[in-house]
């Protein structure tokens, strides 16, 4: 039986309840982290609760008690034995009025834990023809809001792709729906800067500071001509992308790429929160 942390004590799954006048589900008002178990051992755990409470000050939630989450998480995972998972953190505004306006009932804490499935060294993803808003509210934070998310992934889905990356609002290249995106050129690792509008990626930020990738300004048509294109994040940690749209790159994993897999698989095996 799956066992869930549901504000202060795990309960069964048939009794992890939340009522449904919750902030978090009648208006999208939460923050939450995706983070990796394996074996029982969480990865960059410390760098995902700072990113919490980052999200949640952002959006003006009360500050969590990053000492009872990261207690949560011991809980949950080893309650949950599986040898690989995505450990699901989700904090929101709690029991609210219908409405934007909350209530002052506290925020409610939710974490679990599901198996998840190794990547596969590179796929697919597409571009879509909706924009991040890198000026909105909400940029470079990782919100419950996600319905946008969810249609662009639907869209690169009938496509044959796993992945869907935007574009910001002046056409520069942004993110995945999920994931950040990289890109060589002339033998040379860039990622578009935070100021693009995208989120700060945990596998992103350790990516960059262990393969020395510089943070640049691209245009959407620099996937047209990359030399080698990959994706980052807490389950694909570095994943190589055979085709964008049409564009096919048979060789993928490239060299670059293939060596920032090997630098992040090195130290993240090395150290588990880093």
């Amino acid at each position: 039986m799956t066992l869930i942390w549901v504000d202060g004590e795990l309960r069964d799954a048939d009794a992890a309840r939340v009522s449904v006048l919750d902030h978090g589900l009648t208006v999208g008002d939460g923050v939450f982290e995706t983070v990796k178990a394996a074996d029982g051992r969480t990865f960059a755990l410390t760098r995902h609760l700072e990113r919490l409470a980052a999200s949640a000050r952002g959006l003006g939630l009360p500050e969590p008690d990053l000492d009872e989450v990261r207690h949560a998480c011991a809980a949950v995972v080893e309650a949950n034995p599986v040898p690989l998972g995505r450990l699901r953190i989700t904090y929101t505004g709690g029991l609210s009025p219908l409405g934007s306006d909350r209530g002052d009932a506290g925020p409610t804490l939710v974490v679990a834990l599901g198996e998840a499935k190794p990547r596969p060294d590179t796929t697919a993803v597409v571009t879509v023809p909706w924009v991040r808003n890198e000026r909105g509210a909400l940029a470079g934070l990782k919100s419950t809001s996600y319905a946008e998310n969810v249609v662009a992934l639907a869209h690169a889905r009938r496509q044959g792709a796993s992945e869907a990356l935007f574009g910001n609002t002046v056409g520069q290249l942004c993110e995945g729906t999920g994931s950040n995106v990289f890109v060589v050129l002339d033998g040379e690792v860039h990622t578009p800067p935070l100021a693009s509008g995208c989120l700060a990626g945990i596998t992103r930020a350790l990516v960059a500071e262990w393969t020395g990738s510089q943070e640049t300004d691209l245009p959407m048509d620099v996937l047209e001509r990359a030399e080698e294109v990959f994706l980052t994040s807490t389950l694909r940690d570095v994943q190589a992308v055979h085709r964008i749209d049409g564009r096919e790159l048979p060789s993928a994993p490239g060299p670059v790429t293939a060596k920032a897999m090997r630098i992040f698989a090195e130290r993240s095996a090395a150290d588990i929160d880093p």
